[in-house]
């Protein structure tokens, strides 16, 4: 049932998130809410990245460099298509990290520099809230940036 459940979790982020993910393109990557925020591509490349970097907390090891996480918008996020194939390799990461996890391994303790000790489960499920959040700032950002 866990496997199940955590999948069901994952394809609805995946669903939820491609509404403002797929609306992502060349043309309106460099849109921001103002001139202090980031764009639409940084936030887009910033979500491909971490989820791939939280792999490493996961079990699973990225080759993925972090060039968003604590940099500043440099245009990052200008090349979309490489971000789009990066998120899906982040959530193909997270499909096998599930299908390779026993049950009872969700509930291991993982040390991390962000949260301290936390459940393997609870930094899955940071990873999903993380692509929520960040669907809701492109959402925004796209109907209202400039």
């Amino acid at each position: 049932m866990p496997k199940q459940l955590l999948t069901d979790l994952l394809l609805q982020n995946q669903l939820t998130c491609s509404f403002a993910f797929q609306q992502i393109t060349p043309e309106n990557a460099h849109l921001r809410l103002n001139p202090q925020t980031a764009s639409v591509g940084f936030i887009y490349r910033h979500v491909a990245e971490t989820m791939n970097l939280f792999g490493y907390f996961l079990g699973m090891p990225s080759e993925v460099t972090n060039t968003t996480m604590g940099h500043t918008d440099e245009g990052q996020g200008n090349d979309v298509e490489a971000s789009h194939v990066l998120l899906q390799k982040g959530f193909d990461m997270l499909q096998n990290c599930i299908n390779s996890t026993p049950d009872e391994a969700w509930n291991d303790p993982i040390d991390t520099p962000f949260f301290g000790t936390v459940s393997r489960m609870r930094i899955f499920s940071h990873v999903l809230f993380h692509n929520a959040h960040h669907a809701g700032q492109i959402a925004l950002t796209l109907s209202k940036g400039a």
